[in-house]
């Protein structure tokens, strides 16, 4: 078997889902935002993520991204899920925050879906509720997962990796903030009722001191989410799956069952 240290980075255990999520959803971003600005749909300066992949045809790549990555963050939170459960077979608590963890990172990743498939200005309740999934649930997944760190520090990991991700949640939380309060400022109905559907500002404009506020707070709450979730490279390198597929007989006929050899494949990795 090829030695570990021969490998690259990214082929050792699973850290590869980590990454491709990260790579794969600042793409999403960085394409629609070409296109958008290419083709004058909104503004150069800080417009909104979703403001991107409002219009067509930026709006089909962000949405088809988008799911692909609601997808991989799945997985990703899964794996996350199932490494922490392994390392820590006995320890109740643990366990339990864990399972916390799971839920809100999924509700996160069904939120982002939302925000994929409902833009803003044909389903606006809709696009905010998948919003509020996203970052909110995201958030807490975030702050349940440093959590999980401290709780496992020094004797699972170091406690660097702690201070990291307990870093990244005052980030993510600092930005949350920002941008919830700008936000509710500027919908609170002192700066126009079109706001919700406005996709290009102009520095004379009513509120636009807040709207560059809370998007940079945007931008800023999901750079702070790729963060995050690039410190779970060096935890799965770590860890690998396996699939058993557990055969009734010998062939599909509708015959009585017999014993036969099951089948074990590795799921995405090769065992370390």
């Amino acid at each position: 078997m090829k030695d570990v240290f021969e490998m690259w980075w990214f082929q050792q255990g699973l850290s590869f889902l980590p990454s491709a999520l990260v790579i794969w959803t600042a793409a999403a971003f960085i394409f629609s935002y070409i296109i958008a600005i290419t083709l004058h749909h909104v503004d150069p300066a800080l417009p909104y993520i979703s403001d991107t992949g409002t219009l067509p045809p930026e709006k089909c790549l962000f949405g088809a991204m988008l799911n692909i990555a609601a997808v991989l963050c799945i997985a990703t939170i899964y794996v996350r899920y199932k490494q922490v459960h392994a390392l820590n077979p006995e320890e109740n608590r643990i366990i339990r925050i864990n399972k916390a963890g799971l839920v809100l990172g999924l509700l996160s990743c069904f939120g982002l879906s939302i925000v994929a498939n409902f833009q803003k200005t044909d389903f606006f309740p809709v696009h905010i509720c998948g919003a509020v999934l996203t970052f909110g649930m995201g958030s807490l997944y975030m702050l349940v997962q440093t959590i999980l760190s401290y709780q496992m520090q020094p004797k699972i990991h170091g406690k660097q990796v702690f201070w990291i991700r307990l870093l990244l949640v005052i980030w993510c939380g600092v930005s949350a903030f920002s941008m919830l309060t700008s936000s509710s400022l500027l919908h609170s109905g002192n700066y126009g009722k079109d706001v919700d559907q406005k996709l290009h500002w102009n520095p004379e404009d009513k509120g636009y001191v807040l709207h560059m506020i809370t998007t940079a707070a945007e931008w800023s709450l999901s750079f702070s989410f790729f963060g995050f979730f690039l410190t779970y490279i060096r935890d799965f390198q770590k860890i690998s799956l396996q699939v058993e597929a557990n055969l009734h007989g010998l062939t599909l006929y509708d015959t009585a069952p017999c014993p036969v050899n099951n089948e074990r494949t590795r799921l995405l990795s090769r065992d370390l």
